[in-house]
């Protein structure tokens, strides 16, 4: 199995070279709640999640985003760094957001299933807001490339971030 190696000049898998994003506060070996960075370190692919509203499955093992589908990132939480649903009081992410970022979201297991308090959450691959626009943390590629990605890893994929 190939993995995505990724580092601040882009991403390479299965020969090809991929620009994409990292985190506003780089690439970090310590990462925490809110740090804006990407973790270094061997990450591996465990799910797949779509809008079906607004594409069709990417891949066989793909799970539809669901209205009201959230994603925890109240540290200090049982679900922190969870997906969780709607209502829910504590803070969170929106999986179905109005704009196209999560349209395709690979979860990594950076942090989860199992959470330790603090270390971040929500660290995904998906699509770039504009070509190179830091993210909060997470891998982000241009759509084309990310339903090429989605097309061509299977769960466990790794994502490796080097410094």
């Amino acid at each position: 199995m190939e993995d995505i190696i990724v580092t601040r000049m882009g991403a390479r898998f299965l020969g090809r070279h991929l620009p994409c994003s990292i985190g506003r506060g780089g690439i970090t070996t310590n990462k925490r709640e809110g740090d804006g960075a990407t973790p270094i370190g061997a990450h591996r692919i465990l799910g797949m999640m779509y809008r079906p509203d607004r594409m069709h499955a990417p891949a066989s093992w793909a799970e539809p985003i669901r209205v009201g589908d959230l994603w925890s990132d109240a540290s200090g939480y049982a679900d922190y760094n969870q997906l969780v649903r709607a209502p829910y009081v504590e803070s969170c992410e929106q999986m179905r957001r109005p704009d196209p970022l999560y349209d395709l979201v690979m979860v990594t297991d950076w942090n989860y299933p199992v959470a330790t308090a603090g270390k971040g959450s929500a660290i995904f691959v998906h699509a770039w807001r504009k070509p190179r626009h830091p993210t909060a943390g997470c891998v982000a590629f241009s759509r084309s490339d990310l339903l090429w990605l989605a097309a061509n890893i299977v769960p466990g994929t790794r994502l490796i971030v080097k410094p």
